[in-house]
């Protein structure tokens, strides 16, 4: 069965209407016109069964300047970081258009059995089991993150120190962590601010320090955290 939180739509995109992130998945399969796709500044194009998976955390944004419809399912289930890295197949392609038609005619089990049989049909049938993780040492990556001092390292470089990639780091975080990797990056930051504030250090160097634009953005930063 799919995540709690999973969710299928048939979405219409014209212009943009500006970049932004989730803290979830987001896998997009073309199901009219062409989606011109720009994540984490690497541009993808969508056309009818063309499909991608946007991974937490990336910024992305969308523009279909002639139009352009797509299957869309928000998912939590982290094997999508594995399955990103295939297109999909000519299965997905065909289980897309049925979803569409099901979403369309507000058919109960399209929301219960759809994400859990497109994330089935995504994968080749000749995928194999995953090699056993390589072992993330969080405690050697926060100190290598916070000695970047005011220049926060992003998510492709904290993937890159640890030998994987940004999705497979979001999936490994939220895994291992219970959060996002800018959360727990976030986190990092913050704690390492209040020491430098209990070691006696002012307010406005310390958010120098710690890569905030103001003392008064790091204090709502810690106000909203409680850190």
């Amino acid at each position: 069965m799919s995540a709690a939180h999973d969710s299928l739509s048939v979405r219409d995109y014209g212009a943009s209407h500006g970049s932004h992130d989730h803290d979830h998945f987001q896998i997009l399969v073309g199901l009219d016109g062409v989606l011109e796709l720009e994540v984490a500044g690497r541009g993808r194009r969508i056309a009818v069964g063309d499909g991608c998976v946007v991974p937490p955390g990336e910024r992305h944004d969308f523009e279909a300047l002639s139009g352009a419809r797509c299957l869309v399912l928000d998912s939590h289930a982290n094997a999508w970081a594995r399955a990103g890295t295939f297109p999909p197949t000519l299965a997905t392609q065909a289980l897309a258009s049925y979803l569409a038609r099901a979403c369309a005619d507000r058919l109960p089990r399209a929301q219960q059995v759809g994400p859990s049989l497109l994330l089935e049909s995504w994968l080749p049938s000749t995928q194999v089991s995953p090699r056993p993780r390589r072992a993330i040492d969080w405690d050697a990556l926060a100190r290598w993150a916070l000695a970047r001092s005011s220049s926060a390292p992003s998510l492709a470089e904290l993937a890159a120190r640890v030998h994987l990639s940004a999705a497979q780091l979001t999936a490994r975080c939220r895994d291992e962590r219970g959060q996002s990797t800018q959360q727990w990056l976030r986190e990092l930051r913050l704690a390492q601010a209040r020491a430098w504030r209990e070691q006696g250090l002012g307010v406005a160097e310390v958010a120098r320090r710690s890569g905030y634009r103001s003392p008064s953005a790091l204090t709502a930063a810690r106000r909203r955290t409680g850190i």
